[in-house]
């Protein structure tokens, strides 16, 4: 008979690491350069790319800016402002061309919507939130900041069109990447008690 393995306990160091990274996590602003590297671009969508996904239906887009893109999306951004609002002063819509170039790199979230399934729409929109979680985790655990911001822009259909998105896709926000600043301020977490709660059964109403 073999003799018994010696048994190794996993090294909770690491794990710690990473709760303690985690824990650190919050919305950054303002963001510049550098921005994610090719190589570390990849592990930050590896990662997105490992949520829950009922039904494997794989909902998730992503489309990336950088570079002189932006330019074209800031002016796309100016455009579709001007076509919602065309009362408004042009120096106004020109606001919006400078959030093309709030960070060095931009990170289009989408969902795409399957409807020849049984998994419901908001499963799959929860899919694609946690997927964008876990790129905002990862963007910060690689030492960058992410800033996750929705509103008109992102649910404009000429803004979806020109970012070649299908018909059954829907843009969700934007992911502004880029490295924070080195003294951030630190926002608090909220107090776990005020969300969190116990449930006992029937018995406890």
């Amino acid at each position: 008979m073999g003799t018994t393995p010696e048994f190794s306990p996993p090294d909770v160091a690491p794990r710690q690491l990473a709760l303690e990274a985690l824990l650190s996590r919050q919305s950054q602003w303002p963001l510049s350069e550098p921005a994610p590297s090719d190589t570390e671009l990849n592990l930050i969508f590896d990662a997105a790319l490992r949520a829950p996904d009922h039904g494997r239906l794989r909902p998730w887009r992503f489309v990336v800016v950088r570079d002189e893109a932006r330019d074209d999306l800031g002016q796309a951004l100016v455009e579709a402002a001007a076509r919602r609002d065309p009362d408004a002063p042009a120096e106004m819509h020109e606001q919006r061309r400078r959030k093309a170039f709030a960070a060095p790199m931009i990170i289009v979230i989408a969902a795409s919507i399957s409807t020849a399934t049984k998994v419901p729409e908001i499963e799959q929109l929860l899919s694609v939130g946690a997927a964008s979680m876990n790129l905002l985790n990862a963007i910060h655990m690689l030492g960058y900041g992410g800033f996750w911001a929705t509103g008109v822009d992102a649910y404009d259909p000429d803004i979806h069109n020109i970012l070649d998105f299908e018909p059954n896709e829907r843009v969700l926000g934007f992911l502004f990447v880029g490295t924070p600043p080195q003294t951030p301020e630190v926002t608090p977490r909220p107090d776990r008690g005020d969300f969190v709660r116990e449930w006992w059964g029937r018995s406890s109403i």
